[in-house]
């Protein structure tokens, strides 16, 4: 996942400098070009706001994980308290609504009709296409994160890595993602009646669990802000552009 991300952050570091091309200025002098600037503008606010809403959801993530921990630490390294489970359990749920109903949003505006174009406007057609592209690949691999964090069973269409792939020239970025994504329990720590009991080896396990998801968040953690200052540099490039042309 985390090499994804990488992988979106080259991608649009390349946006931002094909916005500076004669190209992009070209684009911008078609008379159609007003609707698709529009298009553009909320396409990239709408990818800012889908990735911050991901950081959010890491951050809460994390802090469940944490205070788990905490509680099996304060009694021992023995168990953790009901309470406490109780509350982990419901922040893990919190996370599951708040995504699903983040990425049915996030479906909805996709599926919105976009700017049509004259056959004619190469040039614009051409800009379009890779701005439309770049944008379904961006929210897509987004959303496949957001999926796993939930703990989901949806799995992440092919199309969204294997379009990654080809534009990073990342060879294992489908193989990689399709493995990870299979498992929908990543994030997820299984409670049972041992768990409040004695049984250390199950408690241990859960450790190790807490441990391994809180190491993968971080990471994403970091991924996910690289990314979004990449996607608020973009945003900015096109408004500047925009406000110089």
């Amino acid at each position: 996942m985390c090499s994804n991300l990488a992988g979106l952050v080259s991608l649009h570091e390349s946006l931002k400098n094909l916005i500076q091309t004669p190209s992009f200025q070209q684009a911008l002098s078609h008379d159609q070009c007003g609707n698709w600037i529009d298009e553009v503008l909320e396409g990239s606010l709408a990818l800012v706001d889908l990735c911050g809403f991901s950081r959010d959801v890491v951050s809460v993530s994390k802090e469940s994980i944490q205070d788990l921990k905490s509680s099996i630490r304060r009694n021992r390294g023995q168990t953790a308290t009901s309470d406490d489970i109780n509350s982990f359990m419901a922040s893990r749920k919190k996370i599951y609504k708040m995504v699903n109903k983040k990425c049915i949003k996030n479906s909805k505006r996709c599926n919105q009709n976009s700017a049509t174009l004259v056959q004619e406007d190469v040039d614009l057609k051409t800009m379009v296409m890779v701005f439309r592209e770049i944008e379904a690949i961006s929210s897509s691999v987004i959303n496949s994160i957001l999926l796993l964090l939930s703990g989901s069973k949806a799995r992440s269409k092919q199309r969204s890595w294997s379009l990654l792939s080809k534009f990073t020239q990342t060879s294992r970025v489908y193989s990689e993602a399709d493995q990870e994504c299979s498992d929908n329990d990543f994030f997820i720590v299984h409670f049972d009646e041992s768990t409040n009991g004695k049984d250390n080896a199950t408690v241990q396990n859960i450790l190790r669990k807490l441990k391994v998801s809180e190491m993968a968040i971080h990471e994403l953690e970091e991924g996910l802000e690289a990314l979004f200052r990449s996607l608020v540099k973009t945003r900015v490039s096109i408004l500047n552009v925009l406000s110089d042309h």
